[in-house]
């Protein structure tokens, strides 16, 4: 669909509970960076309040962007989503060339102690570039040349790059996103088959590859053989929520932020809140993120047109998943992976990128059909809802 043709839509609110989901997230993640830091950050740099100082900056420019991305159609994202993906290919090269190195790796660009780490805007700017893409191809996403091939491609590309920093991590979250919206926008079960297969075995490969990521799979079958060395996050993130019970040690009183948990206040942060806050909270938290998928994949369903919906699943995915990977790496279901929790880790970067892709999904919100309408008729662009709520195209005439 051309500019020219794009329809004039009225735009409405934005969806209120996503909204207040997010500002139920940062605030509380404000409180918790605060109460899980001020130790290490005492230590480090002789005052309590560094890290979250630089939360809070980094929050409220967040939030600046947020509003600004509310109030702006989504649709002006789809003419620049190749120029942002240069850029983004572009910063991730530059990372490499000239990036600062900290604990081995190798992923901000700064100066001193302003940083920018690229990865994490990588996250929206793939996003924003595969629902382009990937709405632009109707049902020829289901072919082999133009649309499993060129997605490999792609996603090829800048796993490699990300990997290359290294940040396995980020780049399993980043797959994790693509194929989603991959099957989102019509993709066959043969081609996710393939993708999985392929893809499971590559990433496989290369987590055996390299000594720390093989002891972190070792450590996760039996941290037990080295409560001392590779076992301690992970048993001392476990201590730390049994510690907490069901109503927690009070909010500031846990033990494991002096240094018993690493980094408690990044991938940790989860283990300090159930210590400190108990099974209450953790299992509050769990909901607040399961609401937040079943809202914002309703806001796919409901939106007026491909690329609006697909925007709506990678943001959707991109959180649910990310809290999925840090909240079953700190209960010990899955490896540690070293991604922060959304909203509520430290990380400037990692939360000013949120609240950037929390307002475009809320863009979509506002153009979105009212709940029970059913999809327009007319335009091959526009997303229909099929009775598995899977996000597919209607034929093109």
């Amino acid at each position: 669909m051309t500019a020219a043709a794009t329809p004039k839509w009225k735009a409405g609110r934005p969806d209120v509970l996503l909204l207040a989901l997010t500002v139920t997230l940062v605030v509380a993640g404000l409180v918790v960076v605060y109460s899980s830091s001020f130790v290490i950050s005492l230590v480090r740099f002789g005052e309590p309040t560094h890290y979250i100082m630089r939360q809070m900056i980094w929050a409220t420019l967040g939030a600046v962007f947020m509003i600004l991305a509310i109030r702006t159609d989504y649709r002006m994202l789809r003419p620049l989503a190749v120029p942002l993906m240069l850029g983004t290919i572009g910063m991730l090269v530059a990372v490499l060339v000239i990036g600062q190195e900290a604990h081995g790796a190798q992923r901000w660009i700064g100066v001193g102690s302003l940083t920018v780490q690229p990865a994490e805007f990588a996250k929206l700017t793939i996003i924003i570039y595969m629902a382009a893409w990937l709405s632009s191809k109707g049902e020829n996403v289901k072919s082999i040349e133009q649309g499993l091939v060129p997605f490999v491609i792609i996603m090829g590309a800048v796993a490699t790059l990300i990997m290359m920093q290294p940040n396995m991590g980020t780049t399993l979250i980043i797959l994790g996103i693509a194929v989603t919206m991959f099957w989102a926008a019509g993709a066959s079960i043969w081609q996710l088959g393939s993708l999985v297969v392929v893809g499971g075995g590559t990433m496989t490969m290369l987590a055996l590859a390299e000594g720390y990521r093989l002891q972190r799979l070792m450590t996760f079958l039996n941290a037990e053989a080295d409560p001392d060395g590779y076992g301690f996050q992970t048993l001392q993130a476990l201590i730390a929520m049994g510690n907490g019970g069901f109503s927690g040690l009070g909010l500031g009183a846990s033990r494991s932020k002096f240094f018993y948990v690493p980094e408690s206040h990044t991938d940790g942060v989860f283990a300090i809140i159930g210590e400190e806050l108990g099974l209450i909270a953790t299992v509050a938290i769990v909901c607040i993120f399961m609401l937040f998928m079943v809202r914002g994949y309703q806001v796919a369903l409901r939106a007026r047109d491909d690329f609006g919906a697909l925007l709506a699943v990678g943001v959707t995915t991109w959180v649910v998943l990310q809290a999925l990977m840090n909240i079953g790496g700190i209960t010990r279901v899955i490896p540690l992976t070293g991604v922060p929790l959304p909203f509520l880790s430290f990380g400037g970067n990692a939360v000013a990128a949120l609240l950037m892709g929390v307002g475009v999904l809320l863009s979509v919100s506002r153009y979105a059909r009212p709940p029970g309408d059913p999809p327009e008729n007319g335009g091959s662009n526009e997303a229909s809802e099929p009775p598995g709520g899977r996000i597919v195209r209607r034929k093109r005439s």
